[in-house]
């Protein structure tokens, strides 16, 4: 039995807030809902429609081919006072290690961020992105041209370095991928600077 509209936006919503801030290209859409171009396009019409017409907080957006919920922008005073909350200040363990990886190899992709990590990182990049910690710098090259994310000077200036030159340096290593037992003391060390600093 075919899906009332309600339904059809209903599942898109669910697979765009489930693809983060990388989104969903037409393409991909198509792919998993099993249906022909025009219907998604009218579909994804309905969404957008849905959250105008209903004075929602969030928006659909379509970013260089790929379409995704973002917050509206005439919201950002309260999202601003959100983030400076004290009881948002301090980070996850997950917020601090995915941190560390974009700091020390930036720019990069939250695949590799994840492949480093060993552990799915979208919500910490969005904890990161939401603290302006981090942004999107760039595209990568090749299939999906993933985001590129990189720090902000909002992450120098939390840190109190004057550029990103001033961190640290790690433990070289020869190999460009890290196993369990490097990426654990690259964490550790990085903790230690993050104590060490703020």
């Amino acid at each position: 039995m075919p899906l009332g509209v309600i339904e059809w936006t209903s599942i898109v919503e669910a697979l765009l807030f489930a693809a983060g801030d990388e989104g969903l290209s037409l393409k991909q859409l198509i792919a998993v809902l099993e249906i022909e171009e025009r219907e998604v396009i009218d579909i994804l019409d309905d969404l957008n429609r849905m959250y105008q017409e209903n004075a929602r907080g969030i928006e659909l957006v379509e970013v260089a081919g790929h379409f995704q919920l973002t917050t509206k922008k005439s919201h950002s005073a309260y999202l601003k006072k959100l983030v400076e909350t004290p009881g948002n200040a301090s980070l996850s363990q997950a917020a601090l290690e995915t941190l560390a990886i974009v700091a020390y190899r930036q720019p990069i992709t939250r695949a590799e961020i994840e492949e480093i990590r060993g552990v799915k990182t979208e919500r910490p990049i969005q904890t990161l992105v939401t603290k302006i910690l981090i942004k999107e710098v760039g595209r990568a090259e090749g299939t999906g041209r993933a985001i590129l994310y990189g720090t902000t000077k909002e992450f120098l200036e939390y840190f109190g370095l004057k550029s990103i030159k001033e961190l640290p340096p790690l433990p070289d290593k020869s190999d460009d991928d890290f196993d369990n037992e490097e990426a654990d003391l690259f964490f550790e060390k990085f903790n230690e600077t993050f104590e060490d600093l703020t």
